[in-house]
């Protein structure tokens, strides 16, 4: 192994919670060196949304949303009972006070900007629950700003772009497909196509990065002009302890082999969390439930682990994992399958059932993607396992898209032809393609249809709560979430449950530390983002409920680090 390398702090991980770490521990001064197990940064993150639960932000209150920390506080209270213990209970207060701070402080000291995401609903209709303001979103960023490093920036997931690589936000995709019924969407549309076209012409793929790209895109930016040395291909394989205190870390460099980092502030563990590490899933997943991952493939697990070797207490939850409903896109030309995560584009819009395999609905299709397999999870251990299936009329996909369909797909015979969709043109011949009784099929959609009718969902609600009408058609009158399933051919899609992130981690406090089992911190330790235990205690309580407390215990691990470097006597290493 070569020479130990002095540094002040390292972060291991470069999603948004090791980012952030990094970032705010450089502007403090410190030499800082961010190891990423693969040749990209953004992990999760840079497929997701890019949205923050970020309580009594100032962005919601200067929009005149009018959302306070303490309503939040109402929420999670509700939600996962009181803040009672100190370990935990520290860090819950300690994010609903930190978030606005940290956001202010990072806009203030780097290029990382953010809006207010307006109208977004929270995800469950109880106390202190907030209909807008509360979440934020990054701002679209130029990736040509990054120069050579915009090849550094983990792409988004391929079904959420369009014309071969061109993002677009929900806003977009609202402009795309309404393009010809005003002006403002007209114009709009041709301008993020001629731009997508420039882009092509010197870039694999669109530079206008939004969502999750933009906000990994703006803290990498940030990261290169705050001097913070990244390295990529290191993955960590051990942590150093010297009595008690982490001092190091060891890691498995590419082409190069293992190199050791000897850090005076000591280390923040921001892996990712379980994703695809396969002793951590078989540990903390639900009894004889089956589920895909939407984690980066990057994302292992080692962190959790070596924070466990330690002495870090791993704790979990009644649910371990945050869910996302998925189908899985053939490859083309042998290429291996991909998942298409269920957000929001199609399970809340009017004209669609999810069925179990006895035919029957067993959720309220238009709750949050988390609930949605809240629901799979219910009816897997009343033994109707996966898959289950989207129902709906070709007219619906016509109208709204399925899946990785499009919305205005008229011909669907590529799809069933590599086994993504199902038609038939008749419900009885559609239950019996499926392996499920003809007969139940047609009675549920035949009560749903009354559903329709009445404009209530006399089973499952679907339209009673403020997410579900956000997320349905706004254009329908009555229900937007309800409509009927009447128009043949009928088509029917297979969903799988898969996890998006793991709320079981290692326990912290207030400050991002790493704790051990009778809560005392373990020097020189820090986690966050989902190596750490969530916060929200396995629930999922609004858009962006992984990245808000990420960047928040980034933000106090980074500046307590700081700190606690500027208290302490100079080491042996020092140079």
């Amino acid at each position: 192994m070569a020479s130990v390398e002095p540094v002040d702090l390292i972060v291991v991980g470069g999603g948004a919670g090791g980012m952030t770490a990094a970032l705010v521990a450089a502007l403090e001064g410190l030499k800082v060196v961010l190891c990423e197990a693969t040749e990209q940064v953004g992990g999760t993150t840079a497929t997701s949304a890019g949205t923050l639960w970020a309580p009594g932000n100032r962005h919601g209150a200067e929009a005149g949303h009018g959302d306070t920390v303490a309503d939040a506080a109402r929420y999670l209270d509700a939600l996962i009972g009181p803040d009672a213990s100190e370990g935990e209970g520290g860090w819950r207060r300690a994010f609903l006070d930190s978030i606005g701070p940290a956001l202010d402080d990072l806009e203030r000291r780097s290029a990382v900007a953010f809006a207010s995401s307006g109208r977004h609903p929270d995800y469950l209709p109880l106390p202190g629950a907030a209909l807008s303001g509360r979440a934020v979103s990054p701002l679209p960023f130029d990736g040509r700003l990054l120069g050579a490093d915009f090849l550094r920036v983990r792409p988004p997931l391929p079904h959420f772009m369009l014309l071969g690589g061109m993002m677009v936000g929900k806003t977009d995709v609202q402009s795309l497909l309404g393009r010809y019924r005003s002006w403002s969407n007209f114009s709009r549309s041709v301008a993020l196509v001629l731009r997508h076209a420039r882009d092509r012409l010197f870039h694999p793929r669109g530079t206008r990065l939004v969502m999750g790209n933009a906000l990994v895109a703006r803290l990498l930016y940030s990261l290169r002009r705050a001097g913070v040395d990244i390295r990529f291909g290191w993955r960590m394989s051990r942590l150093v302890q010297e009595e008690g205190r982490v001092v190091g870390a060891c890691f498995e460099v590419r082409g190069i082999g293992e190199r050791r980092l000897d850090s005076r502030a000591g280390v923040v563990l921001a892996t990712g969390g379980v994703g695809h590490g396969e002793p951590l899933r078989r540990e903390l997943a639900p009894a004889d439930f089956a589920f895909e991952s939407l984690a980066a493939d990057g994302v292992r697990g080692e962190g959790i682990q070596a924070a466990r070797h330690a002495g870090g207490h791993l704790q979990g939850f009644a649910e371990s994992f945050l869910w996302q409903p998925v189908s899985r896109v053939p490859g083309v030309r042998g290429a291996a399958p991909s998942l298409f995560p269920h957000l929001y584009l199609d399970r809340a819009k009017p004209g669609l059932i999810a069925v179990n395999r006895q035919g029957r609905r067993f959720v309220n299709e238009a709750s949050s993607y988390h609930h949605f397999v809240d629901g799979m999870l219910r009816a897997s251990r009343e033994g109707e396992g996966a898959p289950f299936w989207l129902v709906c009329d070709a007219d619906f996909v016509r109208r709204y898209g399925l899946g990785a369909i499009p919305p205005g797909t008229r011909n669907l015979r590529r799809w069933t032809q590599r086994g993504y969709l199902v038609t038939a043109p008749t419900l009885a011949i559609l239950a019996r393609r499926l392996g499920l009784e003809d007969d139940a099929l047609a009675r549920t959609v035949a009560q749903h249809n009354q559903f329709a009718a009445t404009g209530i969902d006399a089973e499952f609600g679907k339209g009673d709560a403020a997410l579900d009408r956000f997320n349905g058609d706004p254009s329908r009158a009555g229900n937007p979430c309800l409509g009927p399933i009447g128009t043949p051919p009928y088509c029917a899609l297979a969903i799988w449950p898969a996890d998006a992130a793991s709320s079981a981690g290692i326990r912290t406090n207030r400050d991002a530390q790493a704790l051990q089992a009778g809560g005392a911190p373990i020097p020189g330790l820090y986690a966050c983002g989902n190596d750490a235990a969530s916060v929200m205690r396995g629930a999922y309580p609004g858009p962006g409920a992984t990245l808000g407390p990420a960047v928040a215990a980034g933000w106090r691990a980074g500046r307590h680090a700081a700190a606690c470097l500027a208290t302490r006597a100079p080491d042996p290493i020092d140079p």
